[in-house]
């Protein structure tokens, strides 16, 4: 038995908290009288959530200037994956919004809600943060590097990261470049290794949170508004299947390694709704996949922040839904016109909390759509949260592939094994 147990893979570890956890959820809900609740597991993954965002900062600075000081003089490369990045990034964002468009005009779920009688409190405390493109780009630029990352503000880290690297390649006294290129590749390596400490807490949080969220809300959760998660969960298969597939075929990626590569940072994003939770090992996995350090430590917190592929497809779902919901029939041109608004807005803004129900918000606001749509959405926002954010997840693991193979320096495991980790 024990030989039996040491031979299961993180990724069966953690299929199996989350079984155990929905049934201590199920056998222990919350508010009931005169006995423990399973929502006192909450210290549990709050503390794995807490280490991993411990590592957010340091992994990232550390890979990002190696990445860019390590070139040398030669911005020239820097300059071109960033463009291809960025291209790649808008292209796919927008078949994602084309295909939310159409699952939501298709099933039509939002017909047969009544907005009549919800709650707009929490609604309007969304809508308060407007999200604008003039704030986001003004928000990408810290005042101090320290306050930007005690508060893991991922983008501003990035925007200060780059800088430092572009500086430090032109730094011509070698002693100096070598030993902050030293300090950082030292500094990356140990947090490779605090990774693999941290993830052997994985189960154990990951089983809690699941835990939590069945004791609160049961297992009815999963039948609330379930056309509407069944809708976003289908139109998320749709985008795999018509768009990550065949980008995969185009740009030759073996589809067999990926998804070994990416399933224990999948299974992460998709029980803790957290990208930041599934970064540092969706970063270490990518390496070990054969992609460069240069490229995954650029393209993947950038597309963190442009390339939010499930979260982009849910804006689309979730903005038509509450106009359907209300009774407005809105046409196509509006629709599109809400699109090109949600295509600006959802750029940089990947560190703020419920980051997508702010910037629907701000939307309905905007097209004069009601606002207790939010409030109905609130209900099952948590389990499409979890949906969308492994698909970011997937979307930016498989973008560092699109870059390398690109740049002509992605080299995959040809029998399917994946590297040791560093």
């Amino acid at each position: 038995m024990l030989t039996a147990l040491r031979r299961l893979s993180l990724s069966h570890w953690i299929v199996i908290s989350m079984v155990v956890g929905v049934a201590l959820g199920f056998a222990f809900p919350a508010n009931t009288e005169g006995r423990w609740a399973a929502t006192s597991l909450n210290l549990l993954s709050n503390v794995f959530l807490r280490m991993i965002k411990s590592m957010i900062v340091p992994l990232l600075f550390a890979t990002l200037v190696v990445g860019l000081a390590g070139h040398g003089d030669d911005m020239r490369k820097v300059g071109r994956l960033a463009f291809r990045s960025i291209v790649y990034f808008e292209v796919v964002t927008t078949l994602a919004l084309g295909v939310g468009l159409l699952a939501v005009n298709l099933v039509k779920p939002g017909e047969g809600i009544n907005l009549v009688g919800a709650s707009t409190d929490a609604a309007r405390g969304y809508a308060a943060t407007r999200m604008t493109f003039s704030g986001v780009v003004e928000h990408t630029v810290p005042t101090s590097f320290f306050d930007a990352a005690a508060r893991n503000e991922v983008l501003q880290v990035v925007f200060f990261a780059i800088l430092f690297g572009v500086a430090l390649s032109q730094v011509k006294t070698d002693h100096t470049r070598k030993f902050m290129l030293n300090f950082c590749e030292s500094l990356s390596e140990v947090m490779f290794k605090f990774i693999n400490l941290v993830m052997a807490f994985a189960p154990f949080g990951i089983g809690a949170a699941i835990a939590v969220t069945v004791a609160n809300g049961g297992l009815s959760i999963l039948g609330r508004l379930g056309v509407l998660v069944a809708t976003l969960y289908g139109a998320l298969v749709v985008f795999v299947l018509v768009v990550l597939l065949p980008t995969m075929w185009l740009f030759k990626v073996p589809i067999k390694p990926f998804i070994k590569a990416v399933r224990e940072p999948w299974l992460i994003a998709f029980t803790t709704a957290s990208s930041e939770a599934a970064f540092p090992l969706a970063m270490q996995r990518m390496e070990q996949f054969g992609v460069p350090k240069r490229i995954v430590s650029f393209v993947l917190p950038t597309g963190y922040s442009f390339n939010l592929d499930g979260s982009t497809l849910y804006l689309a779902l979730a903005s038509v839904f509450v106009a359907q919901a209300a009774g407005i029939d809105m046409p196509l041109s509006t629709q599109l016109l809400m699109m090109a608004t949600l295509m600006l807005t959802s750029k940089g803004v990947a560190a703020v909390p419920r980051a997508s129900l702010v910037i629907l918000s701000g939307a309905l606001t905007q097209f004069g759509l009601p606002l207790e749509g939010v409030a109905v959405i609130l209900g099952v926002d948590a389990l499409m949260d979890m949906a969308r954010t492994s698909i970011n997840l997937v979307g930016n693991c498989l973008a560092t592939c699109v870059m390398a193979r690109w740049e002509g320096e992605f080299n995959p495991p040809t029998d399917g094994v994946l590297a040791a980790p560093a």
